[in-house]
Order: C-alpha cells, then sequence, then structure tokens
C-alpha cells in the first residue's frame, strides 16, 4: 500500500517546518496544499522541493484542500491518503496508527477521535469547540446511525479507491458534514480511532462570522440539511467497526 500524508495549510509559517520535520520521521511522501497563504509559508515551501505541494492562488477553504489531496492522491497512484493538521494539533507519530489499522483492510475511513479516549496530558478543548462537537456529533448519530464521538477531527486516513465513490464539492470548514453524510450513503466502513487532544493555541480564528460559536453551527447545519437533500432516498447506518479492534495497544 502507498500512503500519502496530506497536510492543508494557511498562514502557518510558525507551525510549518516542525510539522514538516515530525512527518518526516514517517514518510517521504507528502503533500502540502498552500490555500492563498500571504506570511512567508510559500517561501518556506519553495525550500522544500522533496515535498510535494498544490498552491491556491487565493483561499479557497479548508474542504477544498482535502478534495484537491484526493485527487492528487488518485492521479498518482496512492491507495490511502492520511490527513493531519499543520497547528501542531496532531501528534505525527500517531500516522503509524493509521498505517497499521489500514493494513487490516476493515475500514475506508479511519477517523481520528480527541474523546474517544483520555490521553496522559491531554488539553482541555475550548468550551464552545467542544460544545458545537457534540451537537454536530449527536445530530449525525441521530440521523445517519454513525456513531462517531468526534465528527470533526482533521486527523484522518481515506482508502482512495473509496474518496472515487464520493461527490465532493464543499471548500470551507463545513466540509465533514458534507462527508459524513456521503460515507454513509456510499456504504463506506468507518471506524474510530483514539488520538491525542492537544489545544496549542486556544484562540485560534475560523475567519468571518464563523468566529461566532452560533453563526458556525447554524452554517454546520445548513450544509448538513442541504446534503441530506441532494438525495430522496433515507441514507442507511454505514457499518461500524468497534474501535479496539484496531487500536494502538492491539
Amino acid at each position: 500500500m502507498r500512503f500519502l500524508v496530506a497536510i492543508p495549510v494557511y498562514n502557518e509559517e510558525r507551525h510549518l517546518p516542525r510539522v514538516l520535520d515530525a512527518v518526516a520521521r514517517y514518510t517521504d511522501d507528502v503533500l502540502v496544499i498552500d490555500d492563498g497563504s500571504t506570511d512567508r509559508t510559500p517561501a518556506l515551501l519553495r525550500a522544500m522541493p522533496t515535498v510535494h505541494t498544490i498552491t491556491h492562488p487565493e483561499n479557497r477553504g479548508y474542504g477544498q484542500s482535502l478534495i484537491d489531496a484526493f485527487r492528487f492522491a488518485d492521479e498518482r497512484g496512492y491507495d490511502w491518503v492520511i490527513t493531519i493538521d499543520c497547528d501542531e494539533q496532531h501528534e505525527p507519530a500517531q500516522i503509524l496508527e493509521f498505517v497499521r489499522c489500514a493494513a487490516k483492510g476493515k475500514a475506508d475511513v479511519i477517523s481520528g477521535s480527541r474523546y474517544l479516549r483520555e490521553h496522559p496530558g491531554d488539553s482541555p478543548a475550548p468550551e464552545n469547540r467542544r460544545r458545537i462537537n457534540q451537537t454536530i456529533t449527536a445530530v449525525i448519530d441521530q440521523i445517519l446511525g454513525l456513531r462517531l464521538t468526534d465528527s470533526f477531527c482533521g486527523f484522518k486516513a481515506h482508502r482512495v479507491a473509496a474518496m472515487r465513490r464520493l461527490q465532493l464539492d464543499e471548500p470551507g470548514y463545513a466540509f465533514p458534514l458534507q462527508f459524513w453524510v456521503q460515507c454513509v450513503r456510499a456504504g463506506l466502513r468507518v471506524l474510530e480511532i483514539p488520538v491525542r487532544r492537544i489545544y496549542l493555541d486556544t484562540q485560534r480564528e475560523f475567519g468571518g462570522t464563523l468566529d461566532d460559536p452560533a453563526a458556525r453551527l447554524q452554517h454546520y447545519l445548513e450544509v448538513l440539511l442541504r446534503e441530506l437533500g441532494t438525495e430522496a432516498a433515507k441514507p442507511a447506518p454505514a457499518e461500524r467497526i468497534e474501535p479496539w479492534r484496531c487500536s494502538p495497544c492491539e
């Protein structure tokens, strides 16, 4: 199996060198999607010729960065895409846990959960982020029967062949709402594994109206309802693989 680690970035000059150094310990196949950065991120990437790079001339959104990563991986024959954020909220050493789980062949999407199990030293999540996550996760469970514990974690492994079955076009931070609906409708096998919960900067912003928690929650719900309305058929629950079957300690 060929794995690509994809890292969406927007103005991450502060974190990018450390994240890339850490990821390089586990793979040589790294793609950075620079989503229109206006800081030193483009210059840093130009100095790293071994890192694959997609550059957006303007900010197109987190979801579009992931969509581009899936397309890149498909065109170049990768079997899996592991996405990891560039704000040091994820522990690159856990990339190996995603690889081990993927090798078992029992899932199409392996999603990290910051709430499935507590790790020593886990950070408390900002209250408004945790509350919105819990609300959306509960709604997804009720509507889709997808028993997630963390619907917004960006640390995931995606089977490239399975991503071809989806028609993703949500460009922004509401991308996970479209993603989960389509995963269920496509009958993809979804697995959650525990990952560390790390918040180094609890004041990071989403930008624009999404910085208001109420507006952000409303936007997420609107995207979810819109995606649910794209097909008349009622979605069937996706197959669930219990997390302990592919846990780091197995």
